[in-house]
């Protein structure tokens, strides 16, 4: 280990970032369940899955939203990332949910 990793300063800061990742896993294995549910009722009603104004409604909201310091290059970028891995893993919904504790 290099000595940086006993830095008490470094040891905090990373223990909040490893709270975000797995608060930004949460919130997208969330979300992934929440837009099959959408899927799978949406094909019931025989209504079209992408939706490309909801899409553009979404970023629009999440630019006005966004103070920083995430540009809004970056913004959109991972929007665009979310909505592509978002349609790559429901177009693999085997119609499983989270095990609740």
């Amino acid at each position: 280990m290099s000595e940086h990793t006993h830095d008490p300063t470094v040891l905090r800061i990373r223990d909040e970032i490893s709270g975000l990742d797995r608060a930004i896993l949460d919130a997208v294995n969330a979300r992934l369940e929440l837009v099959s549910q959408l899927r799978r009722h949406k094909a019931s009603k025989g209504i079209p899955f992408l939706d490309p104004e909801r899409e553009q409604q979404l970023l629009d909201e999440l630019l006005a939203a966004n103070a920083g310091p995430l540009s809004e290059q970056g913004l959109r970028q991972l929007v665009a990332e979310i909505l592509d891995l978002t349609k790559r893993e429901v177009s693999r919904d085997r119609g499983t949910t989270r095990p609740t504790s």
